[in-house]
């Protein structure tokens, strides 16, 4: 009996020691393994001779192309390791400018502002030929979409944008010439006029619903490089009513001359009226908040830099009542105008909430050609209320355009004393 327990313990101990053997031998293996591994992968020549390539990797170059950066963090760097790899290894070849052209738009659509957007070349030379004199052409930059053009970008302050054509809308007829498909230069050949001519165009506008069937709208657009009448006045029972069409380089100066003007005859309280302005020049809403108000902030700028102000001048030149329209089209600067005078308590606001465009558009030439449209700031209330997304509520609401002129007349001859 007892030496068969012997057995049993020298049976057990010699399986433990085989299996104590097993594992240090598996563990020596796998170290050899590892270490071979850095010795291959150092090794160029050996790995060339087994038909593999080398498995290091410069982290700071890309595959292909010597742009640093970290393809982590960095979209041009993973640009450019995608291009250094084709141009290594691909067998098809792609157009330059159209590939610009689609990467930059869908960089553009990929970020959170709307407003930011790539023109090529072309584009960009119809865009400054637009801004030089803003009431010239009709202020649209066309797009094709299987062979159809439309309104691929409307400018502020054109008359376009005064007649109401949006982004996204289609060219029907051309002074009653129609067809099912306009091509960019047919487009461009039938709109051609002289100074002072006029020309009818129909636009259709898809529906935002599926299913449904879009909207047809016309417009009589009227070519012309001279500078329309921005501001008109009238007097009426002591109270002065100022319509103001856009906020342009000269407003301020014109604002105050029919102040003066007015007051000469008789006026004793203001109306402004601000609706449809889509914006314009800053400092031009500054002047005119100043005609009114005689110090403090007038606006505030955000940009990447922080915040700045734009304050009176101190020239303000009337203490009259004053009330102010608005509606949903007022935009941009005139915004700012209006929650100037809202917040200083120097106008009473009656109209409908303004639209909330308080963000402010660069134009950035680029070096290979064309440029970028961006969102460079945007404008805050004095009080720092944010405008954008927002609009400025009116004291007084009412959607009726006949009922909002006789409401602000009735207030402001109300506040004559």
């Amino acid at each position: 009996m007892n030496d068969f327990k012997k057995t049993t313990k020298v049976e057990s101990s010699n399986k433990r020691n085989a299996s104590i053997v097993k594992l240090l031998g598996a563990c020596i293996f796998i170290c050899l393994v590892f270490c071979a591994g850095f010795f291959v992968r150092g090794n160029t020549d050996l790995l060339n001779a087994m038909g593999l390539s080398s498995l290091d990797v410069d982290t700071e170059v890309n595959p292909g192309l010597t742009v640093s950066g970290d393809t982590y963090d960095s979209l041009s760097a993973r640009v450019a390791e995608m291009e250094g790899i084709l141009k290594k290894s691909s067998m098809d070849d792609y157009d330059l400018g159209q590939v610009t052209a689609k990467v930059l738009s869908s960089y553009a659509e990929g970020t959170g502002d709307s407003f930011l957007k790539y023109y090529d070349e072309t584009s960009y030379r119809a865009y400054l030929a637009s801004t030089k004199n803003p009431e010239a052409g009709i202020g649209v930059l066309f797009g094709e979409n299987d062979g159809k053009c439309f309104a691929s970008d409307v400018f502020e302050d054109s008359s376009a944008a005064a007649a109401g054509i949006e982004t996204g809308d289609y060219v029907q007829s051309i002074d009653g010439v129609s067809k099912s498909s306009w091509s960019i230069p047919e487009v461009l050949d039938a709109l051609s006029r002289s100074e002072g001519e006029s020309v009818y165009v129909t636009w259709s506008r898809p529906s935002q619903k599926q299913g449904e069937s879009g909207t047809t709208f016309s417009t009589t657009l009227t070519f012309s490089s001279s500078s329309q009448e921005n501001v008109t006045w009238s007097v009426h029972d002591g109270v002065c009513t100022i319509d103001i069409k856009q906020i342009t380089s000269d407003t301020a100066a014109t604002v105050s001359s029919a102040i003066t003007d007015s007051s000469s005859q008789g006026a004793q309280a203001f109306i402004l009226d601000l609706r449809d302005v889509p914006g314009g020049y800053l400092t031009q809403a500054v002047g005119i908040a100043s005609l009114f108000i005689p110090s403090g902030v007038v606006a505030q700028i955000e940009t990447v830099n922080g915040i700045s102000t734009r304050s009176a001048d101190g020239d303000s030149i009337t203490t009259a009542p004053l009330v102010v329209i608005t509606n949903g089209r007022t935009a941009g600067c005139a915004e700012v105008l209006v929650a100037a005078l809202q917040e200083s308590g120097r106008a009473e606001i009656v109209g409908e909430k303004t639209q909330g465009k308080g963000s402010v558009q660069a134009m950035q030439p680029l070096s290979f050609g064309g440029a970028i449209r961006y969102t460079a700031a945007f404008y805050l209330t004095p009080s720092g209320r944010q405008i954008d997304g927002n609009g400025i509520s009116p004291n007084v609401e009412t959607s009726n355009v006949s009922t909002q002129e006789s409401v602000a007349f009735d207030s402001a001859r109300s506040q004559i004393s």
